[in-house]
């Protein structure tokens, strides 16, 4: 039987020393402190919360890409209302997609398609429906065939294609099949019907379609008070801190070095991003790691941020631009998300999402340049015109999203046999694992980090196999874990040469 983690104070603290003061980060600093073990973190950021930390202009608050706060799991959402008490509000879900100048609801619905689309686009969608089904593309190797397939060619134009290559920058016959089948599963135009005819109801419950848990002042809220929690007990937390060398031997981890500074510990916890990780091991690492650094990609975004005159310009949390004649990607709207994000309530205050690769065209392109295109294509999609535009600023997010091409296993599978040569190193979090995930999943890989430095047993690489490992008051089940892995968002693979 596995031991529990203790609860109370240890004679001997453990030292541990955590990389990364994001969710996972902050979340496994948060669990060792409620089992009586202080710990020291290392951010590179002025500010803690990694991708969701709320970052403020003229005292308009925005979050970075959106953060919903809905799990599944019981302790995660224990911890949320923790922290945060009275400050978390339960908020209305809402998301669109915008084509043509219409709005049209996400996930679709068939009746609501016919009806936005009109009638001649509805014939010329029938039409291309049935040369589908009578003359298929194969082989079906492609996420572009395999979606043509089940909706016709010019479903996929409009509904698929646009917004998928703006996120990913990668043509849609570049994305390998498994994927649509994964992220479509379940839809298809029978299944359009069948919903127009009979739909369903979620009988008022609260769900990850209709409501979810959203911090007053954006999710940096969450994790500043967290920060603020830890160093009342005891925790340290370095901010604008640079890990420069990680120091190892055949026994392990030894020592981290960052702005200057050698920091010595029995555990290390990271969410540096792997190719980070590897860069920056001393003594250089064996050839067949130091080659994996270049197996993991990342996808970078641009966030401009627009304060605009008026209020109410769409009731949705954000929507999704399927419009090839525009850059931008999709499109919060920050009052929607929290009233106190926007100071004034008779302005408004939306974030144009651009995706792009850290230096590129876009990336390198000056502020005003993108803030210029953002006013005209907000104009274009006829959201708000030149004249409501009343302030504006432009944030730009590396690694926001870990790329799944035809490399990223092999490097797994190298920094994984590497882990077992340094037992006392562990990986958390969205980068630090390079897996494309929401912040719960990312917060239980910071518990169960945790819990392994008190001498658990958790695979953080295989969730769904840890429940042999827990006891009871642990506070999670199998069916919370297998519903934390359904809920992750899919990320699309590339098509293997």
């Amino acid at each position: 039987m596995q031991p529990s983690p203790q609860a109370e104070p240890l004679a001997s603290d453990p030292r541990v020393l955590i990389l990364g003061a994001g969710p996972a980060g902050l979340t496994s600093a948060y669990e060792l402190a409620r089992l009586g073990v202080r710990s020291r973190l290392l951010e590179l950021e002025a500010q803690a919360g990694g991708l969701s930390r709320t970052l403020e202009h003229n005292g308009y608050l925005f979050d970075i890409g959106g953060h919903r706060f809905f799990t599944k799991v019981a302790m995660v959402e224990r911890i949320w209302h923790e922290v945060l008490a009275g400050d978390l509000l339960e908020r209305p879900r809402l998301s669109r997609i915008f084509y043509n100048s219409r709005f049209f609801k996400y996930p679709l619905e068939a009746a609501d398609v016919v009806a936005r689309l009109g009638v001649l686009e509805v014939l010329r969608c029938g039409l291309s429906y049935l040369h589908s089904r009578l003359r298929p593309v194969r082989p079906e190797v492609t996420f572009e065939t395999w979606v043509s397939n089940r909706f016709g060619r010019r479903l996929f134009d409009i509904f698929f294609r646009t917004y998928t290559e703006k996120v990913w920058g990668m043509p849609c016959d570049k994305i390998a099949a498994e994927w649509a089948s994964q992220r479509i599963r379940g839809l298809s135009v029978w299944a359009l019907l069948k919903s127009a005819l009979r739909p369903s109801s979620d009988g008022g419950a609260r769900s990850l379609t209709r409501q979810f848990l959203y911090p007053r002042r954006g999710p940096g809220l969450m994790w500043n008070r967290m920060a603020e929690l830890l160093q009342r007990r005891g925790c340290t937390l370095d901010l604008n801190t640079a890990v420069e060398r990680i120091e190892w031997d055949a026994r392990g981890i030894r020592a981290v070095v960052a702005n200057g500074r050698r920091h010595e510990a029995d555990h290390f916890i990271s969410s540096l991003p792997i190719r980070e990780l590897i860069s920056k091991l001393d003594p250089a690492p064996p050839a067949w790691l130091a080659q994996a650094a270049g197996d993991f990609h990342y996808r970078d975004f641009i966030t401009v941020a627009v304060v605009l005159r008026g209020r109410d310009l769409f009731p949705d949390n954000w929507i999704y631009i399927h419009d090839p004649r525009v850059a931008v990607g999709r499109i919060q709207n920050y009052g929607n998300w929290s009233p106190e994000m926007v100071p004034d309530p008779d302005t408004s205050c939306l974030g144009l999402e651009y995706f792009c690769f850290e230096g590129d065209g876009l990336w390198a392109a000056p502020d005003a340049q993108l803030i210029e295109q953002a006013r005209r294509e907000l104009s274009h999609l006829g959201l708000a015109p030149p004249s409501a535009f009343l302030d504006a600023c432009v944030l730009r997010i590396r690694k926001a999203y870990p790329v799944y091409d035809e490399s990223y296993r092999r490097g797994l599978d190298s920094i994984r046999r590497f882990l077992a040569l340094v037992p006392n190193l562990q990986l958390i979090g969205r980068n630090g694992m390079h897996r494309y995930n929401n912040q719960d999943h990312s917060m239980l890989t910071g518990i169960l980090a945790a819990r392994n430095v008190l001498g658990a047993r958790f695979d953080l690489w295989e969730l769904h196999r840890n429940s042999e490992h827990l006891e009871e008051g642990d506070e999670i089940s199998d069916e919370e874990i297998a519903a934390l892995e359904q809920s992750q968002p899919l990320t699309p693979q590339g098509r293997p040469a």
